[in-house]
């Protein structure tokens, strides 16, 4: 195996990192802007189309679930197919599906948008996974990733004020048109200036950049067996579970945040657009010291599984701590500002969880092992919403969901300590039917 310090980045391999980051978060902040359309026009759309509190809660799982399934067969897709089409298809595709959000006219046809919007940006986060390893040193790929994990805070720290003014102005349906539009204009840009590495001519040094450390005999495209058996390793299933928590935590605030801060904070709703975007504001900075975290700690001799599930696990328990603080403290200040410590720490956990699945499998598996983690993640994230609501309409407070959050965040943390092991190698992968 080579010094992992001795082949640098060249000029054109540092262009390509920048141009595909840079798109790549453009890309995750129009996701996450999407996706938190029908959050941030909540109180409106439930007057309009005469829908109960728990309703929104179906309709904000519905693309939850949707999303959640359609990871496992989108990771294989990618590794298979190259990111360049799948996240060309999966913009096109959600893109649409927001445009319909715009012209629906009641809970039905509004259900059938939200779950063909979470099959067009299943391709989102596995892409950005398989970028990363295929152009990034292993040095470089917890920046890189936290780098692209932040587009997830920004996105929402900007949706809120950003679609509260849209929404003001225009009125929920047009919100959703001008959003659907814009990631139409993302597809046409990604697939335009972005290229897999096997359509780059690269020299012997930039070759030796991308792939150093890697175990010999590496492939760059997944098969159906090396897909099925990735199941068979724990540390595939510890990242499934460890990631269960992190999202359900994540998707609480993300679902809720606005209607928790109007209806149990009692803030209006103009105060709301600015007071709901704080804690994604400190979510960016979580995302990216998440990343100097993890490349810290590998540069300093922890091992490149141990670097990113031990902070990971951390701050994971500090988010559930944080998150039993804001349910009962009484100043909304404070409330605020715990909310912002859990936003802080759980995209710290999410960074590292990402980067994690680009140093657990081989490199044609990672877009693969990474959507399997993303899947186990938004199945926790399908049930916040519901649950979330479901307790608040039954008990009128958002507290005891919160303290369900957190038990569940401290459950999850324990995963990624004590199930995820060992990165599973191709050896591995090719030794299990011998062994079956």
């Amino acid at each position: 195996m080579q010094d992992p310090k001795t082949a640098p980045a060249t000029a054109r391999l540092r262009s390509i990192q920048r141009n595909a980051l840079a798109m790549l978060v453009t890309a995750g902040v129009i996701n996450y802007i999407d996706r938190a359309t029908l959050s941030v026009a909540n109180p409106l759309i439930r007057h309009d189309l005469g829908l109960s509190i728990a309703d929104m809660g179906y309709l904000l799982s519905a693309f939850l679930w949707a999303y959640a399934f359609a990871q496992l067969p989108t990771g294989a897709m990618v590794d298979r197919l190259g990111p360049r089409l799948l996240l060309t298809l999966g913009l096109s595709l959600w893109s649409l599906a927001q445009l319909l959000g715009g012209l629906v006219r009641g809970f039905g046809e509004f259900f059938g948008a939200r779950l063909l919007l979470g099959v067009g940006e299943a391709p989102q986060f596995p892409t950005c996974a398989r970028v990363v390893r295929d152009w990034f040193n292993p040095r470089d790929r917890g920046v890189a990733t936290g780098v692209f994990n932040c587009a997830s805070s920004l996105g929402t720290a900007l949706a809120v004020p950003l679609l509260t003014w849209l929404m003001l102005i225009f009125g929920w349906r047009v919100m959703f048109a001008i959003m659907g539009a814009a990631g139409l204009v993302m597809a046409a840009v990604w697939f335009l200036v972005y290229r897999n590495p096997a359509d780059v001519p690269l020299n012997a040094g930039e070759t030796l950049y991308r792939t150093e450390g890697n175990p010999p005999g590496e492939r760059t495209r997944v098969t159906w067996g090396e897909w099925k058996r990735l199941f068979r390793f724990r540390t595939t299933w510890g990242m499934i579970l460890g990631y269960f928590g992190c999202i359900y935590l994540t998707w609480i605030y993300t679902a809720w945040l606005p209607g928790y801060l109007e209806i149990e904070r009692h803030m209006s709703v103009k105060f709301t657009g600015i007071a709901a975007a704080i804690p994604f504001a400190w979510g960016v900075v979580g995302g990216l010291a998440g990343g100097y975290i993890a490349d810290f700690l590998l540069r300093s001799g922890v091992s490149p599984v141990n670097s990113r599930r031990y902070p990971a696990a951390i701050a994971l328990v500090g988010t559930a701590g944080c998150t039993v603080a804001a349910a009962f403290v009484s100043s909304n200040a404070l409330a605020v500002g715990f909310i912002s410590a859990s936003l802080f720490l759980v995209y710290v956990t999410s960074t590292c969880a990402w980067a994690l699945s680009s140093v657990a499998a081989p490199t044609n598996c990672t877009a693969s092992i990474g959507a399997m983690q993303n899947f186990g993640g938004y199945l926790g994230g399908a049930l916040a919403p519901t649950v979330t609501g479901l307790i608040v309409q039954k008990t009128g407070t958002f507290a005891p969901a919160l303290v369900v959050g957190a038990l569940i965040g401290v459950a999850s943390a324990a995963s990624y300590l004590f199930i995820v092991d060992q990165p599973i190698i191709a050896a591995d992968l090719d030794a299990l039917p011998a062994q079956a």
